[in-house]
């Protein structure tokens, strides 16, 4: 495993930010974090970094500890920007990629291209501060990317983005990805975890509730939906046996049930109702797993 978690906690004081946090990421792999702000996601990202020191349990990364003498290899987007105001937009980004190592000129070349990629060239001589927040937020992805880390931790990095960046962010984390960098990134979103993460974990109050790949975790809720679409009156069919929640839609229904064979039945009494026009088994949303795990007030 490339990235390694052991039995990890974090203690400030008497509060317990992370407890007993184990897990694996393999090279290449993108690792999706999941939680509501304070459970503990911000933390763990740091402690990787090893900006914070675990209170127990080890991390590693290919077999040791992150420290400044490898902090090249390692790409950070923090949730709070941390781009220096006053400083133009070429400057800074070449700046950032000195302090990982990169020679001057080609932290230049590799600025002018993700700039060009992000579309923001044309801001490469202005001041962050005079850029939007979006624009300043990609800049900051940008120093994240700029000098090829195998490690790239994104926290929260799709915020503040509109819907036509987010896709050009996600098109470039995949592409990252494929060139054999491993990615872990937090997000609020639950469609951008299962667009692009093979493995999970959502946490709550610091421990891990849900931990797996996207399969397993879907699997292992047990629930799935039905949706039908009829013109019939279907609240006779809430009384099928492993129907545990009901709702209505324009067309019909959307049914949850305990497993597929459920499914089944609710097929046959539909029929007996009369015309059918779409039936269909549908796995669970994140967004359902993680209601229920965490609970809808954190969504």
């Amino acid at each position: 495993m490339a990235l390694k978690l052991e039995h990890v906690t974090k203690k400030f004081g008497s509060f317990t930010a992370v407890e007993d946090l184990t897990l694996s990421v393999n090279e290449g792999q993108m690792y999706g974090f999941l939680g509501a702000n304070g459970a503990g996601k911000t933390t763990t990202f740091r402690m990787i970094l090893g900006l914070l020191d675990p209170t127990e349990g080890d991390i590693t990364w290919k077999g040791n500890r992150l420290t400044y003498h490898t902090s090249h290899s390692v790409g950070y987007l923090p949730e709070e920007r941390g781009l220096y105001p006053k400083m133009k937009v070429e400057e800074q980004l070449i700046y950032l990629a000195k302090l990982r190592n990169m020679q001057k000129n080609d932290a230049k070349i590799a600025a002018a291209r993700w700039m060009e990629r992000f579309d923001v060239s044309h801001y490469a001589s202005k001041k962050v501060e005079e850029l939007s927040k979006g624009n300043q937020q990609k800049i900051q992805v940008i120093s994240s990317l700029l000098h090829n880390p195998s490690l790239l931790i994104l926290d929260e990095p799709f915020s503040g983005l509109d819907p036509v960046n987010v896709e050009l962010l996600k098109e470039a984390i995949i592409d990252v990805a494929k060139e054999g960098a491993t990615i872990v990134f937090s997000s609020h979103r639950m469609d951008h975890v299962e667009e692009l993460c093979e493995n999970l974990s959502i946490m709550h109050h610091g421990k891990t509730v849900v931990s797996g790949s996207l399969k397993e975790v879907k699997r292992g809720f047990g629930k799935q939906n039905v949706q039908l679409k009829m013109e019939q009156d279907l609240s006779s069919l809430l009384h099928t046996p492993g129907v545990l929640q009901f709702k209505p839609t324009k067309e019909g229904g959307i049914f949850q049930i305990s497993d597929e064979k459920v499914g089944d039945d609710l097929l046959k009494k539909a029929i007996e109702l009369g015309p059918v026009r779409h039936f269909s088994i549908e796995e669970p949303s994140l967004q359902e797993i993680f209601i229920e795990k965490v609970g809808k007030q954190h969504v």
